[in-house]
């Protein structure tokens, strides 16, 4: 597919039904990374009702009529102490869709939306994500951005910060 092929829309609270599916995908995925489980009845029940609760966009990346990932965007205050600030607070794309730019293109999207500073924290464990992340920010930013190293809860992340306002 070509990136023409794909849409990104933010969404509201009626498209929950599809983002639990994609978070199903997710949590799949990072179970590899975090080492955890789903629960007894398979599935791994990340509740939503934070996200829609909080100021906390939602985007939703589709190939067609079929949702394919999303971008969960809040606020990095907590982290970074910037009121303005942003939180590429999770990400996703399904495995068929990967490497075909569709991440770059639906991280660019959230980046383009809230001009200013922002946050993408990564955990290191997540093997593919780092170098992905660098890249995507690095062709962003033109190679202007930090990444600092931070110990969370016995896990270490690297928090990369930038302004896309520049």
């Amino acid at each position: 597919m070509f990136l023409s092929d794909f849409d990104i829309r933010r969404v509201d609270r009626s498209y929950d039904p599809i983002l639990c599916n994609l978070l199903e995908h997710y949590c799949h995925d990072m179970a590899e990374w975090f080492l955890f489980d789903a629960n007894e009845d398979g599935n791994y029940a990340y509740s939503t009702d934070k996200l829609w609760d909080a100021d906390v966009h939602v985007y939703l990346a589709y190939a067609g009529r079929i949702p394919i990932g999303f971008a969960l965007v809040g606020s990095a205050e907590i982290y970074t102490d910037e009121p303005r600030g942003k939180d590429l607070d999770e990400f996703f794309v399904v495995r068929r869709h990967r490497r075909s730019g569709l991440g770059r293109a639906l991280a660019t999207h959230a980046w383009d939306a809230y001009r200013g500073p922002w946050l993408v924290r990564v955990y290191q464990g997540n093997l593919p994500a780092l170098p992905f992340w660098r890249r995507a920010i690095g062709a962003y930013t033109g190679g202007q951005f930090r990444e600092e190293v931070q110990s969370v809860n016995d896990r270490i992340w690297s928090y990369i910060t930038f302004d896309s306002a520049v």
